[in-house]
């Protein structure tokens, strides 16, 4: 089978609204297998937001361990995630894990990697994915220079991804904090 190919995940905080939004297309090869996958979620009683770009099995597996050091941790994100990477960087099986996320709650904004990273922006925008830099080089560009909402920014980053980037559709689900 050929490499899966899929998702555009974006998050921006502006005003104390965190606001992620991923799109609902996965590719297998040059066919679109579905349209509407859920690659957003909300963690730790809605207190955090995750997305996950890659196999979807592997981006569930890590939004469940990192739910469980969330759990473990009190909410605290930033341990969370700093365990989860290590764990994920030394870890037999989740070695394996072909995924990439972001994550974040109402203070911290965090993508996090197998490769052992953990990064905080130095601006309140992350995206991942294959539309990731065509949906976070446009967020950054209407946070800049626009008053537009947290919301409003990841729609049409989302949208402009979507026009540009052939593995991400108008399918859009947003979570806000």
């Amino acid at each position: 089978m050929s490499k899966t190919k899929s998702t555009t995940i974006c998050i921006v905080r502006r005003d104390g609204k965190t606001v992620i939004a991923g799109d609902g297309q996965v590719t297998l090869g040059s066919s679109v297998m579905k349209a509407s996958a859920r690659k957003i979620r909300k963690l730790y009683e809605g207190k955090v937001v995750v997305g996950f770009a890659g196999s979807a099995a592997d981006g569930l597996a890590l939004m469940e361990r990192l739910e469980e050091k969330l759990n473990k941790y009190r909410g605290n994100l930033l341990r969370a995630a700093v365990e989860l990477a290590k764990d994920w960087r030394t870890d037999k099986f989740l070695r394996r894990l072909e995924a990439v996320m972001v994550a974040a709650d109402k203070e911290i904004m965090l993508l996090i990697s197998g490769n052992g990273d953990v990064i905080e922006p130095d601006e309140p925008v992350l995206a991942i994915g294959s539309g990731g830099d065509y949906a976070r080089s446009a967020a950054l560009a209407l946070y800049r220079n626009t008053d537009l909402s947290a919301r409003q920014i990841v729609e049409e980053a989302m949208k402009i991804a979507g026009e540009i980037c052939i593995y991400t559709n108008s399918n859009i689900t947003i979570e806000e904090l």
